[in-house]
């Protein structure tokens, strides 16, 4: 699977765009530019399985510092902040980890 059987590959570019400076990454900002938004709960978990690197069925601070180059692999990798924003803002039960539930209710919310 490429990222771009589901999202457009302009709305991609448009999205990292608006990220690509260091600690300008907002989440639900990429998921709404992206058109992950906009998807269904199991597009999204579709796409959250093309995230998980090690297809252990959860995403770590290290996988998700590589978030954005998996939507195009010359992107910048996220800072420090950004991922541990980022796991805050979808870790609902603390354990350190995104499991796909959490990753598709974090893009909806």
């Amino acid at each position: 699977m490429s990222i771009t059987d589901v999202l457009s590959a302009e709305d991609i570019a448009a999205a990292l765009q608006e990220c690509q400076d260091p600690d300008t990454f907002e989440p639900q900002k990429f998921f709404q530019t992206s058109g992950l938004s906009k998807m269904s709960a199991s597009q999204v978990k579709d796409v959250f399985r093309f995230i998980d690197n090690d297809q252990s069925g959860y995403l770590d601070e290290e996988e998700l510092k590589f978030f954005l180059q998996k939507f195009e692999s010359g992107a910048r990798e996220l800072t420090e902040t950004e991922t541990k924003s980022l796991m805050a803002a979808a870790d609902n039960d603390g354990d350190g980890k995104i499991g796909a539930e959490e990753f598709q209710e974090m893009v909806h919310s």
